[in-house]
């Protein structure tokens, strides 16, 4: 043999070897959560009702903005229209605004905006109403864009619903955005909830109908950011784009999960540890894709209850630009394409069925067409309906 025909053949063997351990690299730990719910939520972010005793009250006024530059607990009363709270504490101030019956509607401009604090709590206590109706104004070089806007950590929670409609996005945390209870029904134009670094759910009820995304998390300057954490609640969602987007990772523990959108779920890791998740799409049910250089692309499910029913055409129940592990639950997928995968594929327990039919191994299309029946929008069970869904990193 030519020495030069030993040398393409090693080159070769190095270059599978390397393509191996990439798709590979991520399933090592199968099964070990990303996160850890008791490192992602403190005490008082999970408590619901407000410590009153010291509390400050304001009743809105129509043209009337109110400036907050104290940590503390601010209740706010009253119906108004073209009113700011503005909250502009110090950087270790936690502030805490109690909606007690509000009902406010902007033209142009945030009704509540955090400029500066460690922390601002919006707790609900009696049914609120929040909405923007107009194009959003800046504010210098701050391009606000969300009814509820704050450039520091922001904590949502209560015993009440809170309704949002806006002309743009509904709720904005250009930090991390946390939701541990209380009801939100937001109406938005673009994105629903938004936030940089994560949006983390502990509980509560979220209704979010949205132009573009329903839950999105992304931070422009750091891809191993921008993660989505559901430890439960229930969620319904209707999205124009993506039912949730993050761009590092998804991480699913908990809850009911009613999806409807172009795709459901999208993150570079998705990992489903647990709930009841029921996904209607057009493009791809469950789609890990290439967004975060931290994670190769992997969906990962360790239990619970998983149903994606997806439109006719080119389109994947669940899709990855790298792997696919099932440690257990159940995955029930209909559709022309169920599976895609580009890496490895690993059914280690559980169950997963394929248009009405339990199969004992991973499908993939990639490489063979769009074989199967085609499941169009006819649902299995009912569309929203399915058995029971997800569990890992």
């Amino acid at each position: 043999m030519k020495q030069t025909t030993k040398k393409w053949i090693a080159i070769c063997a190095a270059a599978m070897l390397m393509s191996a351990a990439f798709f590979s690299a991520t399933s090592a730990d199968s099964g070990s959560p990303v996160y850890n719910t008791e490192e992602l939520f403190s005490n008082r972010d999970l408590k619901q009702e407000a410590d009153l005793s010291e509390a400050t009250t304001y009743t809105l006024s129509d043209g009337q903005d109110i400036h907050i530059t104290a940590e503390g607990v601010y209740v706010l009363t009253g119906s108004a229209t073209d009113v700011t709270v503005y909250v502009e504490a110090g950087d270790e101030d936690k502030v805490q605004l109690v909606l007690d019956g509000v009902s406010v509607t902007n033209t142009d401009f945030p009704v509540l905006y955090g400029k500066s604090a460690d922390k601002l709590f919006v707790t609900v206590s009696k049914d609120s109403a929040l909405a923007v109706t107009g194009t959003f104004a800046s504010d210098g070089d701050t391009n606000t864009d969300g009814v509820i806007f704050s450039k520091c950590d922001l904590v949502l929670n209560g015993t009440a619903t809170l309704t949002v409609s806006s002309s743009d996005n509904g709720i904005v945390s250009k930090d991390t955005l946390k939701i541990t209870g209380a009801t939100y029904s937001v109406t938005a134009a673009s994105k629903a909830i938004e936030a940089n670094d994560s949006i983390r759910i502990a509980d509560g009820t979220l209704i979010l109908t949205a132009g573009t995304d329903g839950l999105h998390a992304e931070n422009s300057d750091d891809d191993t950011l921008g993660y989505v954490y559901i430890g439960g609640g229930n969620l319904m969602i209707t999205a124009g784009d993506d039912g949730i987007h993050g761009t590092s990772v998804v991480q699913i523990d908990d809850g009911t999960l009613n999806i409807k959108g172009t795709e459901g779920i999208e993150a570079t890791y998705i990992q489903i540890n647990g709930s009841t998740i029921n996904i209607q799409a057009s493009d791809d049910g469950i789609n890990a894709a290439r967004k975060s250089s931290a994670y190769t692309p992997t969906v990962e499910i360790n239990g619970g209850a998983i149903t994606v029913v997806m439109g006719a055409g080119d389109t994947d129940g669940i899709d990855s630009n790298g792997n696919i592990i099932v440690n257990d639950g159940t995955v029930n997928v209909t559709g022309t394409s169920t599976f895609d995968y580009d890496g490895t594929a690993q059914f280690n327990g559980g169950t997963i069925i394929v248009n009405g039919q339990q199969v004992d191994t991973i499908p993939n299309q990639m490489m063979g067409g769009r074989g199967g029946q085609s499941g169009g929008w006819g649902t299995q069970n009912g569309g929203w309906g399915g058995q029971s869904g997800g569990h890992r990193r």
